[in-house]
């Protein structure tokens, strides 16, 4: 990664520093600091309400007038957090003029002690629990997302309509598309190297305006640091540009939505692959067998971590045989868990539910706990889905809205485990909350189907 020393802020250039840490949607959020004063704050942090890990996608404040959640409410004042930097992330951010960016935790004033519904934290506890078992989880994620040639600015105001996509017809893997967009990538490109934010590949995709890219694999917290790095970053830079980008999972009814694939593996504390047997078949190990099976029993669990808002729901649970289910398969993308790779190294699955709108710190924390969960207790994994699976929209366990995510993550108890009951309350009724919010709304569909007809 291409890390700034703190000693070095002046000698680059660089006159303020983002603090940074993701919301309760793994946006980030934080404080401008001037590059000066930035060392006086390393032990102390800067402070932010504590309503960022209680609003919803629209920073509506009804959860906490209500007193739905513990960390922030009417009864506890809405108090401050510190966000103490890690700089292990400080980093230039390459595509604004003067400005790095220090990822950090958000810990409690005077006592020190995590603040337990950040999603950083508990992505940084689920890594720990693997290294305290001698093994290092290794992630990456491939992040799709539709890009117009319209203005942010303007596409809001006029009630984003009238749509231009970047490309007018399929384009997977052609390269042609691509060329019509360099300049923009190439610059994209550029500046997330020098940003430490790393990318193996991009590509242009089937839907119309849509592409992707994929990140290098590795820790899963630096993953999910550069993921949300790289976020920001795209709507940055495509914004300059005079385009518009959305991480939306469905935004276009008659095409495809944007996933955010994740590509899992674990070593052990010799470097060693957990994941791969020669005589295994598939050269699949047992552990990655119960692993798999792990990720596949909770998925139901954990769906409103994977599929976080309504409209989640219209790519995931719509009758298409891609990115849905509990199923398993070699080099088989009909499948949600899909098993890749043809050596040691290489070997891993690819876990296919989550979509472009989910946070990556949750994602991330879900899928090592399941795996963790399923290796400990020796889950047993199903036979291999060869072609398309059958009756995989008809599995009655796997939510088909955002209200049946919420039901379920209340019902968990593993969900609880892992990251108490304060913050599975808090997730619980965050997807309620989505839920209430898309059934009181009258939309333009609405109007076209009922208007004049009953």
């Amino acid at each position: 990664m291409s890390r700034l020393q703190v000693d070095e802020l002046a000698a680059e250039g660089i006159h303020t520093v983002l603090v940074a840490t993701p919301d309760i949607q793994g946006r980030l959020i934080g404080r401008r600091v001037p590059a000066g004063r930035f060392a006086s704050i390393l032990e102390t942090g800067v402070e932010v309400c504590t309503c960022a890990w209680a609003w919803d996608v629209e920073q509506g404040f009804e959860l906490i007038g209500a007193n739905s959640v513990s960390v922030c409410s009417l009864h506890n004042g809405a108090p401050d957090v510190a966000l103490i930097p890690d700089l292990t992330t400080l980093r230039r951010a390459a595509w604004l003029d003067g400005i790095a960016v220090c990822l950090a935790d958000p810990v409690w004033p005077g006592t020190g002690e995590p603040l337990r519904e950040s999603p950083r934290t508990m992505l940084r506890a689920e890594v720990a629990r693997y290294r305290e078992q001698g093994l290092r989880p290794q992630a990456g994620t491939e992040l799709e997302f539709y890009m117009f040639r319209n203005d942010p600015h303007e596409l809001r105001l006029g009630g984003f309509r009238d749509l231009v996509p970047t490309t007018l017809t399929p384009s997977d893997f052609l390269l042609e598309p691509g060329n019509r967009y360099e300049p923009f990538f190439r610059r994209l490109r550029e500046n997330l190297d020098a940003s430490g934010i790393e990318i193996e590949a991009a590509q242009s995709e089937w839907g119309s305006g849509q592409w992707e890219m994929t990140f290098v694999y590795g820790d899963p917290l630096a993953m999910a640091d550069r993921h949300a790095l790289y976020k920001m970053a795209v709507r940055d830079m495509a914004a300059m540009a005079g385009y518009s980008v959305t991480f939306m999972a469905k935004p276009l009814g008659d095409q495809p939505g944007s996933s955010c694939h994740v590509h899992f593996s674990v070593l052990d504390d010799a470097d060693r692959p957990v994941f791969w047997d020669e005589d295994g078949e598939h050269r699949m190990s047992d552990r990655m067998r119960s692993a798999m099976a792990g990720v596949i029993d909770r998925t139901p669990e954990l769906m409103a971590w994977y599929a976080p808002t309504h409209n989640s729901y219209a790519r995931t649970a719509i009758g298409d045989v891609f990115d849905y289910g509990r199923s398993w398969g070699r080099e088989n993308r009909y499948v949600s868990n899909r098993v890749v790779g043809h050596d040691s190294k290489s070997t891993r699955f690819e876990f296919r539910i989550p979509g472009a709108d989910a946070n990556p710190y949750l994602v991330l924390t879900g899928l090592l706990a399941s795996a963790r969960d399923g290796m400990q207790r020796g889950a047993r994994l199903g036979p291999a889905t060869v072609g398309v699976p059958e009756g995989v929209n008809a599995d009655s366990a796997m939510p088909r809205t955002i209200g049946e995510a919420a039901q379920a993550m209340a019902d968990s108890d593993f969900v609880r485990e892992i990251v108490g009951e304060e913050s599975r309350t808090l997730f619980r009724e965050l997807a309620a909350h989505e839920w209430r919010a898309a059934l009181s709304a009258v939309t333009d569909w609405d109007r076209n189907r009922y208007f004049d007809r009953i």
